[in-house]
């Protein structure tokens, strides 16, 4: 698995695993529903802005799955908003990737780039009976709020890396889970 930096280029892509995570569950948007909600398209529409950051992650050259990061101001949060200085993570693992790694490979490299880009807290929002929750706890985010059936969680960046058992007294460190 190789990881490339997302660009402004790559707006069509998180349009797309924005629209996946909105239809984890199975399908009940289309893009004409994120397109006109504000509170779902500013995930892409704006990347990158000054803070934002992610990656796509190829398997054999194809996009297995997405991950990023945006920073979105007090007067249009998103679903998994802490404060203005908190980014906020989306991750996408697309059929029929999942289940081979992916999202934890792509969750490693977006913790591991907010450590070496010195942020303290990262968060996200995650329903209710999404799978994906398992992940999260275990890289160590924790509930910190609530919103319908979704629950808003928070990772504080600290060492050891929450998924490198024994990286003690390293600055910064590539992580290689996966």
């Amino acid at each position: 698995m190789l990881f490339r930096p997302l660009t402004a280029a790559d707006r069509p892509l998180l349009r797309e695993a924005t629209l996946a995570n909105m239809n984890w569950s199975g399908p009940r948007f289309g893009f004409a529903d994120i397109d006109a909600s504000p509170e779902l398209s500013h995930y892409f529409t704006s990347f990158p802005g000054d803070s934002d950051f992610g990656f796509a992650a190829l398997v054999e050259g194809v996009e297995a799955g997405v991950g990023w990061a945006v920073l979105l101001p007090a007067d249009d949060p998103g679903y998994g908003f802490v404060d203005a200085e908190t980014p906020e993570l989306s991750l996408t693992t697309f059929e029929p990737f999942r289940g081979r790694g992916v999202g934890t490979a792509l969750l490693a490299a977006l913790i591991d780039a907010a450590r070496q880009l010195q942020l303290t807290r990262v968060s996200l929002s995650v329903e209710d009976a999404n799978s994906a929750r398992r992940l999260y706890e275990r890289a160590g985010f924790e509930v910190v709020g609530r919103n319908g059936n979704s629950d808003t969680l928070l990772l504080t960046l600290d060492w050891p890396c929450q998924l490198c058992p024994g990286e003690r007294g390293v600055a910064f460190h590539a992580c290689t889970h996966g």
